[in-house]
């Protein structure tokens, strides 16, 4: 995201000596992307960002394949997946291709026996439930229901909840996330089409500094393998940091939807984007105006993309007996629309308090092990009449 942002106390000039009160200098780190070339992050910390002490275990993480090539329109009942105490083995992958990782998660207590990295993914955590503060090297951000959380790859971070109750969609992709380009100009302002603006991100505060050595563990997901790594001093030990690469929240809440007099397509709905997919926020809003407008979607084949649904809150009107927490999938390949019945429905209606996340991939999709165990098992039968 091309959004300058600083916390704590840096050099006025990089790369070059920053000494402690008390002698000796703090270590310089550079967080960035695509080598030297992408956005990133320069960071001073109290001691070398670098030492190991040990690798304790490896372990595969990578999920269990139901459906390789799928044809099938799927439900599943997201809200059916059982809570666990630890936040990484409540993550639960339902959706995966070699561009992203789409899950479920629902943690009943915060990260805090041991920090975690993504040193291959960036992360979008959307806040179904819950409350509570994402803690991270570069500060932390508070964050509630209907909160997006972009974690760059890399990042180490805790997450603290005040809430037992908690439910996670999210999605880890192989590419950064981006706010759509048609929104920005060439600097990378979001201009005033735009359905959101950079007031509204959510960014780091509250930077953490701690001066502590001993034993640290670290679990870092690589290449589908979790290792755990213990390092000699405290992850969050930086003073200060300024840069582009770092990560901030955004709430679909303050996302304000574009109308028209007809049905308008689903790109008006987009909030990221990536190299391989993009992520969509069906917020509030009033209908179409036309005189003769229908309200529900129309008809259309998923020709180059796979469609996913996450239904958070709200009456969904393109279909019947949808509940929160469901997630719908619609392959590549064949039409789908609205539910029998569903156009005809929406006919005069004036707006609708439906609330949803969409991710549509450019590649298919294979359905996982877990994400079986939720589904409706006739979902892709909803059509006939």
């Amino acid at each position: 995201m091309p959004l300058y942002h600083k916390l704590g106390d840096f050099p006025q000039k990089r790369h070059t000596q920053f000494e402690k009160p008390n002698g000796g200098f703090y270590y310089e780190q550079l967080f960035g992307t695509e080598g030297f070339h992408g956005h990133s992050s320069l960071s001073y910390h109290v001691h070398r960002p670098t030492q190991v002490k040990e690798i304790l275990n490896s372990y595969s993480v990578e999920p269990k394949i139901a459906i390789g090539k799928n044809i099938k329109s799927l439900l599943f009942k997201g809200f059916e997946l059982k809570p666990e105490n630890d936040f990484l083995d409540s993550r639960k992958a339902m959706l995966v291709n070699k561009d992203c990782i789409i899950g479920l998660a629902a943690p009943k207590e915060s990260l805090r026996n041991y920090f975690y990295k993504n040193a291959d993914a960036d992360e979008m955590l959307f806040i179904h439930r819950g409350k509570g503060k994402l803690r991270t090297m570069l500060g932390n951000i508070p964050f509630e229901y209907g909160d997006y959380l972009i974690i760059p790859r890399g990042i180490i971070y805790q997450i603290d909840f005040e809430t037992e109750d908690n439910r996670l969609f999210y999605v880890e992709s192989y590419s950064p996330f981006y706010t759509p380009k048609r929104y920005k100009n060439q600097s990378g302002q979001h201009l005033e089409h735009s359905p959101f603006c950079e007031r509204d991100f959510i960014l780091p505060n509250e930077l953490e500094t701690h001066d502590e050595k001993g034993d640290f563990l670290i679990k870092i997901k690589k290449e589908g393998m979790l290792h755990e790594v213990v390092y000699a001093t405290h992850p969050f030990d930086v003073v200060g940091w300024d840069g582009y690469n770092f990560p901030y929240g955004f709430s679909i809440h303050n996302f304000e939807p574009i109308t028209g007099r007809v049905h308008q397509p689903p790109p008006v709905h987009q909030t990221f984007e990536t190299a391989a997919f993009v992520v969509c926020s069906f917020c509030p809003r009033l209908y179409d105006y036309h005189p003769k407008a229908i309200p529900a979607p129309y008809n259309h084949s998923n020709i180059d993309s796979d469609e996913v649904l996450y239904y958070v809150d709200g009456d969904f009107m393109s279909r019947n007996n949808i509940e929160q927490g469901h997630i719908t999938l619609h392959p590549k390949g064949i039409p789908h629309g609205p539910a029998p019945g569903a156009m005809e429905r929406s006919i005069g209606h004036k707006e609708t308090q439906e609330l949803a996340v969409m991710v549509d991939t450019f590649r298919p999709l294979m359905v996982t092990e877990e994400a079986m165990s939720l589904d409706d098992g006739k979902y892709y039968k909803s059509w006939t009449e």
